[in-house]
């Protein structure tokens, strides 16, 4: 059996950063998801990304932007702090990308990536 999911949508909010107590990243948001045979519905996923891709996901996406992501589902169960208990499903993401530009107005270089050298362009025509 498979556990493969692939969403494409709109962050709902800036990603959130933080480190586990034995260092690694891990970077979490939302993201809405448009319902494609109810036009009134809406889909939100929480995902969680790891390593280079919360580095990725921290570093260049943000509130609108519109991502592909693609990885699990995971399912856990939790107790809040007056005892309840609850049950979450998430996206654990393994691909994250985002697939438009960022809005002019942001003062950083966000989405670009620069490739090192000697590694040839993926987008430069070879034909």
């Amino acid at each position: 059996m498979a556990n493969i999911v692939c969403v494409v949508g709109r962050l709902t909010k800036d990603p959130e950063t933080r480190q586990t107590t034995t260092g690694k990243q891990v970077t979490s948001f939302s993201i809405a998801v448009d319902d494609p045979y109810n036009k009134d519905h809406t889909n939100f996923f929480n995902v969680q990304t790891w390593g280079k891709q919360a580095e990725y996901a921290s570093k260049y996406l943000c509130k609108g932007r519109l991502v592909s992501v693609e990885g699990r589902l995971n399912h856990r169960k939790y107790t809040t702090s007056d005892g309840a208990n609850r049950d979450a499903v998430e996206i654990v993401a393994e691909r994250v990308q985002g697939l438009d530009r960022p809005k002019d107005d942001d003062k950083t270089n966000e989405g670009t990536v620069e490739m090192p050298e000697g590694d040839p362009d993926p987008f430069e025509e070879t034909w």
